[in-house]
Formats: structure tokens, C-alpha cells, sequence
């Protein structure tokens, strides 16, 4: 996936979602994760069960944003919208099918974080890889790569 495809997929997210949940700081955070997760190339978790770009599992991933009260009635709005029940049953297997509700997952994970999103920035680095994973929780983090996608990420 190049930029241009991103940036496409996050209008159409955002277009279902609203305003609220698009900014420049959503944007690089969906990129750096997306690239991280499966560098744009795997809606299918090589030997493991996650799903969809951003790597979604049914537990803490999928359930976790149905059920999330900061999230829960836009997870809905956009299964309704993407023609999904919104159930673990139903979206688990749907986000490696469909790039919009992946990305409006991802968003919305993000979203049930408190804190602010990192700073459109280079020294935001370290903040953001943080970010990620204290959100993403990663089996097996890989910190080697985090600094170039975040680079990629905020240009």
C-alpha cells in the first residue's frame, strides 16, 4: 500500500467515523502501526490468529473496541456502515476482508487511549512506540524497525 492508498482508505474511515477521530497525529500512528504490524502487505497474521492491516485479535483487539465505552457506539456506527454485526464473531474475520473497517478499528483502539496522541514530530519517536504498545501489545515487539516508520510516518 502506498500513501496515496493510505490516505484514500483514512478519508473513507474518517468519512464513516467523522471528523472527530481524523487528525495529522490519527494519520501517523495508523501508518507507523500499519507498517509495523504487517507493512501494508498481510491482512493475515503469518502463523498467528490476527487479522486485517493493523493485526487485530478476537480478545483484546476486536472486543476490546466493541466494548470499550470511549468507542463502543462508533465501533457500531461503523460495522453498520461496513454491513457487519457488530460482534467478535462477525468483525474478526471481516477485517482481513475489509481495509476500512481495519483501519476504523485501529482508529478507534487509539482512541480509547486517554492520553493525546504523539506529536506529529521526529523526537516523538520514543513517545509514540510507547503508545503503540501499551495499545497494541505486541507478543513480540520489534523496536529496530518502530524509528523508520515513524520517519515515513510523519512526512
Amino acid at each position: 500500500m502506498n500513501r496515496k492508498q493510505f490516505n484514500a482508505m483514512c478519508d473513507e474511515t474518517f468519512a464513516i467515523l467523522g471528523k472527530k477521530y481524523d487528525s495529522p497525529e490519527a494519520r501517523a500512528m495508523l501508518w507507523a502501526i500499519g507498517r509495523q504490524e504487517s507493512r501494508f502487505e498481510h491482512r493475515r497474521q503469518i502463523g498467528g490468529p490476527a487479522r486485517g492491516f493493523w493485526q487485530f485479535e478476537k480478545g483484546g483487539g476486536v472486543k476490546g473496541v466493541l466494548e470499550h465505552p470511549a468507542s463502543e457506539k462508533a465501533a457500531a456506527k461503523l460495522c453498520k456502515a461496513r454491513d457487519v454485526e457488530a460482534t467478535t464473531a462477525a468483525v474478526y474475520p471481516a477485517l482481513e476482508k475489509d481495509d476500512i473497517l481495519a483501519c476504523g478499528f485501529a482508529r478507534l483502539l487509539l482512541f480509547t487511549d486517554p492520553r493525546a496522541l504523539p506529536t506529529v514530530a521526529p523526537e516523538s519517536a520514543d513517545f509514540a512506540w510507547v503508545y503503540y504498545k501499551n495499545n497494541w501489545r505486541p507478543g513480540k515487539p520489534h523496536p529496530q524497525t518502530w524509528k523508520a516508520f515513524w520517519k515515513e510516518a510523519i512526512q
